[in-house]
């Protein structure tokens, strides 16, 4: 049976008060308990406070807003922007385009506003380069999620194992490949071209 939502709980849902409450509450390393005992507020009605099961009211939440030194302001500034981009494991294991090629996988789309671009990057065994010389300024946090990925900057070379990470700020052109005879896949976030343009 669908659980049936108040028109309350819908026009609060933006501003994520269970969640800011929880965040709040573990923060400062509290349990609903001792919370419950600062504000004289039953422990299961905090639980469904943090659990969107039930909408505070502006009494109650002034009551933990003294607890926790935050104003009301905290729970109700507007979210100027909200992007949730899912890319399925199903997409990512999908077959490759050519034994050649590399691979790009966005996860993400950037667009308006996006700060940050995620990607997924496969490279083939064998030497296929990805070269990063299209920006005046590179800027990337690259995670190895498979394989050994090579980092070629002039007469510099890196070389990451699986579970490495590597966050690049430069203005050398870089070249990316695998490394040795197996294929490397990485992880890999950019700022957005418009982020970078600023």
């Amino acid at each position: 049976m669908p659980k049936t939502v108040t028109y309350a709980q819908w026009s609060l849902e933006p501003y994520c008060i269970g969640v800011k409450l929880r965040l709040l509450r573990t923060q400062k390393r509290l349990t609903l308990s001792r919370l419950a005992a600062e504000t004289g507020l039953s422990t299961a009605l905090l639980s469904k406070l943090e659990t969107d099961r039930m909408v505070p009211t502006l009494a109650t939440l002034a009551t933990i807003c003294r607890v926790y030194g935050v104003g009301m302001s905290y729970f109700f500034s507007e979210p100027a922007r909200h992007a949730l981009s899912i890319t399925r494991k199903a997409h990512l294991e999908a077959a490759s385009r050519g034994a050649d090629s590399v691979r790009i996988t966005p996860l993400n789309v950037p667009g308006r506003g996006t700060r940050l671009v995620a990607q997924a990057i496969e490279f083939p065994a064998g030497g296929a380069t990805v070269s990063m010389d299209n920006l005046r300024e590179t800027s990337a946090v690259v995670y190895v999620l498979e394989g050994r990925l090579q980092l070629d900057a002039g007469s510099l070379t890196e070389v990451l194992d699986a579970g490495d990470c590597a966050a690049i700020e430069s203005q050398m052109t870089m070249a990316w490949s695998a490394a040795g005879k197996y294929r490397c896949r990485v992880l890999a976030i950019f700022p957005s071209a418009e982020k970078a343009e600023a």
